[in-house]
Parts: structure tokens; C-alpha cells; sequence
């Protein structure tokens, strides 16, 4: 790739061997200034895909005051994502800043945020037209512009926000949308705001049933949730994410498991933001089992190496179960993805067969509760990590590094193997730390210091 050589040795660092189709594609054509309508599906590295070149185009030593790159994402949860893979790659970049604008979040801190400036913004269209409104936030300047996941965004009624903010951003620029899908809407969006735009349609990035097993089993409405207790025992998954489709289903399902003691935990939308990245950072960093969602709850998950995806309600569209299924399987791993179908959903999983040409294998569960329970070992299974709440965070200038070596250093004395996931946010962190260990962790980063300073530590339940 033509790329500075401080990208280059990022991308070194962190392993980064070879692009994937959307990447290859669509970096020669970004770093040439064209406008671009990327196509492939969640996983498939677009967010590299035009971080790179933006991050090229800032240069080793950005503007750090001028907002020259504005990311519109569809979900508060999707932008953070896309915020931490920017940090993650322009890390070498001294000083960069990726603000976040985005609603279920104070906004007095954005306020103050946008006061300091910074070359990048990641935001929701609701939130961006908020601070545009009060003038506290400026375009002018801005000469790339991106739509990540386009297609949700039309979908979940953003149209008319997302014209208003195309107008404010100057006529001069690169614009650039990345979308699953390549609806109607998209296409008109295309003829009114971009120039000459390339299309990069990546066919073989989609779902495929060698790199996902798919079955489906038979099962009454009310043998479901033993069902699915038996499967959990018998695939014994370090992560599991289970989609139903309402959200009472959702919370009749975690009050099931939690019953079975099973290490899980639910998501749905009434959650405050801090309450749901406490949630996800605990499933990410294997501290929970099992994450039970809605597909609305479930907009914009990070989530690395999932090893099932189960459907205890099939969704009513087919493109829907291909978005689910996607979350395991990536990165040329296999993935399992099991539905539990119940009598009347039998047209559901046919009409999913029918318009993604998979084969979905049928099974039959097994026919009592007591056989279920006889015959596969318990769902009961303990997570292998525990999750501690440091307080302090990036605006405290504390980075992985720092926290991993309060714990593997003389004063910590524990081995690099014995600490998992670090997530730093604002003004506080998760460090994920072996069940064996986790008492003795507590201890010692609460007697101890962390990059000079004390901060107080506490379990996350």
C-alpha cells in the first residue's frame, strides 16, 4: 500500500499481514481523492478500509484543531467502534483526536470536547444536527465525508437529517458511502451528493454456509429455552450471542438462564450508555457466557471471535438472518449458528433458504426435558475471566500499556497470560483478569499505583 511509513509501522505492530477484498479495492481509489460506494457486509474490514487513507491524508502531524473528517454511523455503539479502530491505527499520529458525537451520551462533555477541536468526528446524524443547530459545531472545513452503513441509516429514518447535514458540508469534497445493501435510496443519495463515484461490490464477502454451519432444530414454543440449555452444554461456547425478536423475550430469557445459572447477560434499548458499555466489555473480554439481544439492542455490537450465533426466534426476513449469522465465522474462522424453530416459523426458515441459497441443517432436539438433561453436560458454566473497574481513563492519560504493567510489574507480579481485555474509555476502564486471580489483582492495583497515580478499583458485577 502507499502509505506513510508511521502507518505502515502501525499496521506492522499489530499484525496486520494482508488486505481483505473491500480493503484492496477501495484504498488505491480513496487515497486517489474519488468518491466511492463501497458494498460488503458487517466484518469484512471496510472500516480500514477508508480510516487508512484518512488517516494518510491527515499526515503524520495532523491539524489537530480543524475538523477535517466527519464519520456519520447509524448507532451510538458503531461509532465508538469505528472511533477505536481510527485511535487504534493513527496511534503513532502524535495527538490525534477522534471526538464522539452521539446521542445517550451527556452532551455538556461534547460541548467541551468541540471547544479544544479535532481533525476527525465520529457522530450519529441526530446528534451532529444537535450541535449544528447550537453552533457548536463547524463543517466548513471538512473535506472527507463518510456514510457507514448507509443503508441502516435510511432504513431507521435518518433521510431528511442526513440531506440537512450534506448541505452544510462544503460542495468541495470527498464523499464516501460503505452500505450492506444498495437500495433505491442510496442510489438517488449517490446522484445528489457525490461526483463520479467508483462502486466496489465485494460478491464473495458474503455470508456462505462452508464458513458458517447452519441448523435449524424442531422444537415446541415452550421446550425452547431447555433446548437451548442443552445446547449450550453441549457446544459449551465462550461466547454466545442469542437473538429473539421482542424485547420481552429478551428479559424472559436472561431471568431463564440467569435461573440455570448460566453466565449470561441481556441488552435492549432503555439502557444507559455507561450500564451497556459495562455489559458489552464484560462479553468481549470472556467475563460473560452469554449475551441475550433483540436486533434493535444489538445495532452497532463490536464482537471478535463469536463462537455461536443462535436464533431462539427466527426473524421474519431473510436479509436479517444473514446480518446475524455474520457475527460468527469471520476472519476464515468457522462459525456455528443454530435456530431453534418452532412449528409456525417452518415457513420462516424456508423462505430464508429460498432467498440466500444457503442449506440449513435440519435436527431434531431431543424430546423431554429429561433426555435433554441426561443426555448433554450442564449449561452451568463459569466464565474464565472476571471484569475490574479502574477509575480513570484516557482523559486521565491512562493507555493499556500502563494498566497492563501496574499488574505484570514488580508491584502487580502477574503473569502477562493471567490478564485479558483492556478498554479504556473517558474517565474510566475495564481490565479483564483470570478468575484464579482476580482477588489478589484488586488488592494490588488498589495498594498500588497506576502510572504514578492511585486510582480506586473495584469489582464490575
Amino acid at each position: 500500500m502507499k502509505l506513510s511509513p508511521h502507518l505502515l509501522e502501525v499496521l506492522k505492530e499489530i499484525g496486520f499481514e494482508r488486505l481483505t477484498p473491500i480493503q484492496a479495492q477501495c484504498i488505491p481509489l480513496l487515497l486517489e481523492g474519488r468518491d466511492l460506494i463501497g458494498q460488503s457486509k458487517t466484518g469484512s474490514g471496510k472500516t480500514a478500509a477508508f480510516a487508512l487513507p484518512i488517516l494518510e491524508k491527515l499526515g503524520a502531524k495532523p491539524q489537530l484543531k480543524k475538523l477535517q473528517t466527519l464519520v456519520l454511523c447509524p448507532t451510538r455503539e458503531l461509532c465508538t467502534q469505528v472511533a477505536r479502530e481510527f485511535r487504534r491505527l493513527g496511534r503513532r499520529s502524535p495527538g490525534l483526536r477522534v471526538l464522539i458525537l452521539a446521542g445517550g451520551t451527556p452532551i455538556f462533555d461534547q460541548l467541551k470536547a468541540l471547544k479544544h477541536g479535532a481533525p476527525i468526528a465520529v457522530g450519529t446524524p441526530g446528534r451532529i444536527l444537535d450541535h449544528l443547530k447550537r453552533g457548536s459545531l463547524d463543517l466548513h472545513q471538512v473535506s472527507t465525508l463518510v456514510l457507514d452503513e448507509a443503508d441502516r441509516m435510511l432504513d431507521m429514518g435518518f433521510q431528511e437529517d442526513l440531506k440537512r447535514i450534506l448541505e452544510k458540508v462544503p460542495r468541495e469534497r470527498q464523499t464516501v458511502f460503505f452500505s450492506a445493501t444498495f437500495p433505491q435510496s442510496i442510489e438517488a443519495m449517490s446522484r445528489a451528493y457525490q461526483r463520479h463515484p467508483q462502486r466496489v461490490t465485494v460478491e464473495d464477502e458474503k455470508v456462505s454456509a462452508p464458513a458458517i454451519l447452519q441448523q435449524a432444530y424442531a422444537v415446541e414454543p415452550d421446550d425452547k429455552v431447555q433446548a437451548l440449555l442443552g445446547l449450550l452444554g453441549q457446544h459449551a461456547p465462550e461466547m454466545a450471542l442469542i437473538f429473539c425478536n421482542l424485547k420481552t423475550t429478551v428479559a424472559n430469557l436472561a431471568e431463564a438462564l440467569a435461573r440455570a445459572k448460566v453466565s449470561s447477560a441481556c441488552i435492549h434499548g432503555d439502557l444507559e450508555q455507561h450500564e451497556r458499555d459495562r455489559i458489552m466489555a464484560k462479553f468481549r473480554n470472556h467475563s460473560t457466557r452469554v449475551l441475550i439481544a433483540s436486533d434493535v439492542a444489538a445495532r452497532g455490537l463490536d464482537i471478535e471471535n463469536l463462537d455461536l450465533v443462535v436464533n431462539f426466534d427466527l426473524p421474519a426476513k431473510p436479509d436479517v438472518y444473514v446480518h446475524r449469522i455474520g457475527r460468527t465465522g469471520r476472519a476464515g474462522k468457522k462459525g456455528l449458528a443454530i435456530s431453534l424453530c418452532a412449528p409456525r416459523e417452518i415457513s420462516k426458515l424456508e423462505a430464508i433458504e429460498a432467498a440466500t441459497g444457503f442449506t440449513i441443517e435440519r435436527k431434531a432436539a431431543a424430546k423431554s426435558a429429561r433426555a435433554r438433561e441426561t443426555a448433554k453436560p450442564s449449561a452451568a458454566q463459569e466464565a474464565k475471566m472476571e471484569t475490574l473497574h479502574i477509575c480513570g481513563g484516557r482523559k486521565d492519560k491512562l493507555r493499556p500499556g500502563d494498566i497492563l504493567g501496574a499488574l505484570t510489574g514488580e508491584a502487580g507480579g502477574l503473569k502477562a497470560s493471567e490478564i485479558g481485555k483492556i478498554e479504556i474509555f473517558d474517565r474510566y476502564s475495564y481490565v479483564a483478569v483470570s478468575r484464579q486471580v482476580a482477588k489478589v489483582a484488586l488488592e494490588r492495583l488498589n495498594q498500588g499505583r497506576i502510572k504514578g497515580h492511585k486510582f480506586r478499583v473495584h469489582w464490575v458485577r
